[in-house]
């Protein structure tokens, strides 16, 4: 069994696993997002918990100082994940009935003051929030290391927490892609999001029925695309960045003997069976028009569907267009995911006289 769940923990499997999950439990959120499926799925997730934490290797893992907040998070994400779905299952099932969603019922309209309620109410969080931390450094021992050491670097040598999902995104991508061009698209993106979706359904209240679209978009970008990979970049990464099963011991001198081959040499060496070109615009041709399609041609085609339709005559086209570009720059890391794990796909456009790889 420990050796199945191993096999299965691998990205190659387990993203499209997860990617499955999440369609399921947006799809059956009124399901999930009920009581007796909370209970069940805690008496069912407790013992296996328990069993995964008597062996060895998962409890050096998960009891590793630096991962213990990760822990907390990862269940905290959980849980508001589940309520998140309660309530919107709650509203959607009022709104269908001609209801008002719980947060426009009087008893929940009720105004207070931010001074003084919400201040002390802070200031107590705060208080309950620093005794937490210093019990929590004595007791787990804070790892408080030697300043930065250029002649020694850790293996594995990781990101804080946060930034593991961009490190785990070096895997597939060019660094200048997955260090600044991917993650400004995320922040600018999250910024942009009330200006391009002007939509006021689901302000100040729960729902997926109202706004399926949205949800589902930020639902996947957030789980599967981010904390996932935070998860596989805290637990699943050992020396050399090398993929572990959460059963597996981390040996320094494991060695995964890979490859991987650009788009241009799939083209010309193994396809034609050809040199490469000399002149690197012919050379990576295929990925330059495959590229171009994806960002200039889908975009128009998706405007002319029924579904592209729709959403202009809500947003506009510039911020039909706009969101159009964000979807497609989110959906570019799975994509590149997958033709990595099935054919050892490194670069669609390879140019490093041009330092341009994507």
């Amino acid at each position: 069994m420990k050796e199945f769940i191993n096999y299965m923990a691998d990205p190659i499997r387990s993203f499209p696993l997860m990617t499955i999950m999440y369609i399921l439990m947006m799809k059956y959120y009124r399901i999930i997002g009920t009581k007796k499926f909370a209970v069940g799925a805690l008496a069912v997730l407790l013992p296996i918990v328990t069993w995964f934490c008597l062996d060895d290797n998962f409890r050096a893992i998960i009891m590793w100082p630096d991962n213990i907040p990760i822990n907390i998070i990862i269940i905290l994400i959980g849980w508001l994940t589940w309520y998140s779905l309660y309530r919107c299952a709650q509203n959607d099932e009022r709104i269908e009935r001609g209801e008002c969603p719980i947060e426009a019922t009087p008893e929940n309209r009720e105004k207070v003051w931010t001074w003084p309620n919400l201040v002390y109410t802070e200031l107590m969080c705060m208080i309950g929030v620093v005794v937490f931390l210093v019990v929590w450094a004595i007791v787990f021992k804070a790892p408080l290391e030697e300043p930065a050491n250029p002649t020694w670097a850790p293996n594995p040598a990781k990101a804080p927490w946060y930034f593991l999902g961009l490190q785990e995104m070096l895997v597939y991508f060019d660094p200048w892609m997955a260090g600044v061009v991917l993650p400004g698209i995320i922040v600018v993106g999250l910024m942009a999001i009330p200006y391009i979706d002007t939509n006021p359904k689901g302000n100040g209240y729960f729902t997926i029925k109202e706004r399926p679209l949205a949800m589902w978009m930020f639902m996947y970008g957030w789980l599967v695309l981010w904390i996932y990979l935070i998860i596989v970049g805290t637990f699943l990464r050992g020396p050399n960045w090398t993929f572990y099963g959460p059963f597996e011991f981390w040996d320094f001198h494991k060695v995964v003997s890979e490859y991987n081959v650009n788009l241009s040499e799939f083209m010309w060496i193994k396809w034609l069976n050809m040199p490469m070109p000399q002149n690197i615009v012919v050379r990576e041709i295929l990925g330059i028009i495959l590229t171009v399609i994806y960002v200039c041609v889908l975009p128009v085609l998706s405007a002319k569907s029924k579904w592209g339709q729709k959403i202009i005559a809500n947003t506009g086209q510039i911020r039909y267009y706009i969101f159009i570009f964000l979807l497609l720059g989110m959906t570019s890391l799975p994509i590149k995911m997958v033709l990595r794990w099935l054919f050892s796909l490194k670069y669609i456009i390879a140019l490093p006289e041009w330092e341009l790889n994507l």
